[in-house]
């Protein structure tokens, strides 16, 4: 049985710990296991006495538990350390990561390189003493001045570290409030999304902190999961990787509410999740430089998107986006590569990125245009399109995942013949420069956890010469 006594209002991360004691609400759930309010402030007060003995100033968080993470997050904070997030748990991203971090604090389960100095903190809040509740004193946080270091995704070449302060996170989590806090009231939250990145951090820890909401410890991984677990007092905060999976037939009960971001969802998946979790997923778009910028549920395949109010949003020459947001700099305008149209003052549309435009030959060539172009065919599903260096030349690859009717005409006519009906499909949009030279069809184009592509991945599919 839930013990619900949450707080009235929405609390900023600043004054979070000095909540008080005799607030019984459920932070965390793990099945049976319920972590309330009181264990959470005594076990970040443990941790962070403890953390504040040692000598090494820089610690990074990894953790499966989404409880024991928001432990750490807070006690790291409290001893008065750097706050590091490394992007995953893999043992060699880690090692990569190395020189960014003096310990890492993980729960059991994960897997470290030697060379990493490690904590586990269900060791260390296992063997703790009980302290006073009278010993507990937490002072409010200048937030401004506590840096947390996030990384991109590595999706291709190094991580990239990004350096956020906590009023920025602060700002963002009171507007996620002010737009869907009377909707989400005091509704459990679900997760397939890693905490470890900025989206799953805000949505399914930070947020439901500040707001008495409780979250489950740990993701749920696969659609079957999703549909069993579906309740309408539980918010799904998910990605389109696990959206666009979701191939069951069977509708469960609604969610109270579903968010989706990573990524573009597309507009079949979207629709498929209305019918069978009886939600349209609220999409956002953000990135971890920017954090979020606008929102939008697809009533249609052209929904534009709507900005935060709180972020002022304009084009450059090149008609791509800026920003003036308090989720990254109030001051000034931040410059992204996102091609876009403004619609008026509030919406837009995003036309892909222009990061993704490169030159062969002089000719500058748009790969998310040749995927578009791609996805439009009926044999195919899904595209990803590279370029690759071969013989100090530069040609257009294509991994592809296809329909039922792609896969039969591949069966039908054969490799070669496909290839070349599908480069005679897209000279209908695309100079022949820009037709891919090469093919890969597989049933899954890889993603991370955060729904991004693995582009390392997707180059070791053509390493072959066939």
């Amino acid at each position: 049985m839930h013990i619900v006594t949450p707080p009235s209002a929405l609390t900023s991360l600043s004054t979070l710990m000095q909540r008080p004691t005799h607030h019984q609400h459920n932070v965390a759930i793990n099945g049976e296991t319920q972590h309330t309010w009181p264990q959470f402030r005594a076990h970040v007060f443990s941790l962070s006495q403890q953390l504040a003995l040692t000598e090494q100033p820089r610690f990074a968080i990894c953790c499966h538990d989404s409880y024991l993470f928001a432990v750490a997050f807070m006690a790291v904070i409290y001893a008065n350390k750097q706050l590091i997030l490394p992007s995953n748990h893999q043992p060699a991203a880690l090692a990569e990561l190395g020189s960014h971090f003096d310990v890492l604090l993980h729960d059991a389960g994960l897997h470290v390189p030697p060379s990493v100095t490690t904590i586990n903190i269900n060791a260390l809040l296992n063997t703790q003493e009980k302290m006073p509740l009278s010993n507990m004193a937490f002072s409010p946080l200048s937030l401004a001045d506590i840096k947390l270091t996030l990384f991109t995704s590595g999706s291709s070449g190094t991580p990239k570290a990004i350096i956020k302060t906590l009023d920025l996170l602060d700002n963002e989590i009171a507007q996620l409030e002010a737009i869907w806090g009377q909707q989400l009231q005091q509704s459990h939250i679900c997760s397939t999304v890693s905490h470890q990145h900025i989206y799953g951090l805000l949505f399914r820890v930070l947020w439901p902190l500040c707001r008495g909401r409780s979250f489950d410890c740990f993701n749920l991984d696969y659609p079957e999961q999703v549909a069993a677990q579906a309740a309408s007092n539980k918010v799904l905060i998910s990605s389109p990787a696990l959206l666009k999976r979701l191939h069951v037939d069977v509708a469960s009960t609604p969610y109270n509410a579903i968010f989706s971001s990573g990524g573009p969802l597309p507009f079949a998946a979207a629709q498929h999740c209305q019918q069978l979790l009886g939600q349209l997923p609220f999409e956002v778009f953000g990135s971890t430089e920017t954090g979020g910028i606008g929102y939008r549920q697809q009533q249609q395949s052209t929904t534009p998107w709507q900005r935060f109010k709180v972020v002022n949003i304009a084009l450059n020459a090149e008609q791509c986006l800026k920003i003036c947001s308090p989720f990254v700099d109030p001051q000034h305008w931040y410059q992204t590569c996102d091609h876009c149209v403004l619609i008026d003052a509030d919406h837009f549309e995003l036309k892909g990125r222009t990061d993704r435009v490169i030159k062969i030959e002089e000719k500058r060539i748009s790969l998310t245009e040749i995927e578009q172009r791609l996805c439009q065919l009926p044999w195919i599903e899904e595209a990803a399109v590279l370029p690759l260096e071969q013989q100090q030349r530069l040609q257009i690859a294509a991994v592809i995942t296809l329909t039922a009717q792609g896969i039969e005409q591949l069966d039908r006519i054969g490799k070669g013949k496909f290839w070349l009906l599908l480069r005679q499909q897209l000279r209908q949009w695309i100079e022949p420069i820009a037709i891919p030279r090469r093919f890969r069809p597989i049933a899954e184009i890889p993603l991370n956890s955060q729904g991004k592509r693995l582009m390392r991945d997707l180059e070791n599919l053509f390493n072959d010469h066939n």
